[in-house]
This record gives C-alpha cells, sequence and structure tokens, in this order.
C-alpha cells in the first residue's frame, strides 16, 4: 500500500472507543455504492470519536444555495458497535436512529435511505 494515502489510526478520547482509519475507508468505499445522490461526492469528516459524512445539498431543500450539509455521524460505542445518528437540520441537532449496530448495519441504513432520513 502507497504510504502516502495510508491514514494512521485516531485514538480520541479515555473511553476506549478508538476509531481507526479503516473504519474510515470502509464508510467512504461504501457511500460510493449508495443509492441516493450517486452523482455527489460525500466527504468523511471527524466528529467527536466518530466520523461525520458531509454533502453537497443538492436538493435545495436543507440549504437554498446548495451549500454543504452534514448527512450522518457514526458514533462508537465499543465492542465493534455504532451509534448512526441522522442531522435534523430543522432543530440544529443529531437524532439518533440506531444504537448497537455494527458499521455494516449502520452503513446499510445510510446507503439505501429509502426514508429519506439522512439525505433530505
Amino acid at each position: 500500500m502507497n504510504a502516502a494515502v495510508r491514514r494512521p489510526p485516531v485514538d480520541r478520547g479515555r473511553s476506549g472507543a478508538a476509531v481507526v482509519a479503516l473504519d474510515a475507508a470502509r464508510i467512504e468505499r461504501a457511500l460510493a455504492a449508495r443509492s441516493r445522490y450517486r452523482y455527489v461526492k460525500p466527504r468523511l469528516e471527524a466528529e467527536g470519536q466518530g466520523w461525520k459524512i458531509l454533502s453537497a445539498n443538492c436538493s435545495r431543500k436543507v440549504d437554498p444555495a446548495g451549500g454543504e450539509i452534514a448527512i450522518a455521524w457514526f458514533e462508537p460505542e465499543g465492542g465493534g458497535r455504532w451509534r448512526l445518528h441522522a442531522r435534523d437540520h430543522v432543530e440544529g441537532r443529531w437524532t439518533l436512529q440506531g444504537q448497537g449496530l455494527t458499521l455494516e448495519q449502520a452503513l446499510a441504513q445510510v446507503c439505501s435511505d429509502t426514508q429519506r432520513v439522512f439525505w433530505p
């Protein structure tokens, strides 16, 4: 693997919930195969001890100017489990959508998003 592309592990906080660069790579790879807004390239950013997905607001429902908005937050619980949050743009806060999920389960919810919870 090219050392310039490799990301070092990220360890945040004392809770023991370490977010590893491998998790970020898994999230980014899953986003490329999502159902909604496949033509938009979302980006991943650290949020607390987890990862936040940011994306352009193509529908302009949240941001009339089409700016970048938060989509989802993957928060580690420890033991390989995650809490999944969606952004409530009206209230300006994260809302819990699932807990005790494997990363694969959380990614499936975000990538399919048939109810438009994550991709408004």
